[in-house]
């Protein structure tokens, strides 16, 4: 952004009455200093409650296997390419390629981008411009290293294959549900070696063709998401699995609900961190997770039980009905 154009901004916000976190530190403190990424996190953090009291949040969408059952959050060995998580009666199961791998990490932006597509273009064939414009959707920075790091998202995303069983229980039967399927059928990503071009000339649009199954999942059980709280929590999976499992879950909740923290049925069994296996450390990153989740929804109503052993939530609703 050029300097005109930064005071214009700044102008504007002075006008409205709002101030970007960084001048308000300068101003008021100026001998405490803060990073700039954590200038950037504040930033983000007030824009997302901000958009949530005036009820226009930018709204994306994530796809059910990927709320209920976190894909993992760090690297899995090489030699590792099977990954299962369960969340009651609904089983989640990644199978890797052999040649990419796992997918993990800030991975999973990319299924939650080609949902949001996908539902907003209704068509299982979507077109984007260009590669950056998912570094831009979700805030990260442009550069050689973040591009191949997406381009490496996109592979292991490719190659994936997906199983995903549910049971339910009719009036007079049990109904199990069985799906096995791949993300993409086809992908053409066009991106440009010079950072500073963004966009490619029109015969490099950028073409993903959704599976049959993956369209269809994403159609029929669109997940809501908040970009703006998807993207402050874009670097912190943990946090993000935890936040998009809460949005899920209190907005279905019926009434005050417990949820075991541990055993085969707990929320362990169910995000994509499975690194914590002492209950304590555990129960010490929840506290954590969940306090990072509270800055971007203050009346997210989830809590830990004084016993250490259930999470307790009640029904609320972290994106608001539009105003419009």
């Amino acid at each position: 952004m050029s300097s005109g154009a930064t005071a214009q901004v700044n102008g504007d916000r002075r006008r409205t009455g709002l101030e970007r976190a960084s001048s308000i530190l300068q101003d008021r403190l100026p001998e405490f200093r803060v990073s700039r990424r954590r200038l950037r996190q504040a930033e983000s953090i007030q824009l997302v409650r901000d958009r949530r009291d005036a009820a226009n949040q930018q709204l994306g969408f994530a796809s059910r296997p990927f709320v209920l059952c976190g894909p993992p959050v760090r690297c899995p060995p090489r030699s590792t390419l099977v990954y299962e998580r369960r969340n009651g009666l609904f089983t989640l199961q990644i199978t890797g390629h052999p040649d990419f791998g796992l997918p993990f990490g800030q991975d999973r932006l990319v299924p939650i981008f080609l949902a949001t597509l996908a539902v907003r273009q209704q068509s299982q064939t979507i077109r984007f411009k260009s590669a950056a414009q998912m570094l831009d959707i979700f805030g990260m920075a442009k550069g050689g290293k973040e591009y191949r790091r997406l381009v490496a998202a996109f592979e292991r995303i490719f190659g994936a294959t997906i199983f995903f069983g549910t049971e339910s229980t009719r009036k007079h039967a049990r109904v199990t549900q069985r799906s096995r399927f791949n993300f993409l059928r086809e992908a053409q990503i066009w991106y440009s070696r010079d950072p500073a071009q963004e966009v490619l000339s029109g015969g490099f649009e950028n073409v993903i063709v959704l599976s049959n199954e993956f369209y269809k999942e994403v159609i029929v059980h669109p997940i809501p998401a908040d970009i703006e709280a998807v993207k402050a929590f874009g670097s912190a999976p943990a946090v993000l699995d935890l936040f998009m499992w809460l949005t899920y879950r209190c907005f279905t909740a019926k009434s005050e609900e417990r949820i075991p923290l541990f055993g085969d049925f707990g929320l362990t069994a169910q995000l994509g961190s499975v690194e914590y296996s002492r209950p304590r450390r555990f129960r010490a990153m929840l506290e954590q997770w969940l306090g990072q989740v509270r800055a971007v929804w203050p009346k997210c109503p989830a809590q830990i039980c004084s016993d250490g052993q259930y999470l307790r939530l009640s029904p609320a609703k972290a994106i608001l009905p539009t105003t419009a």
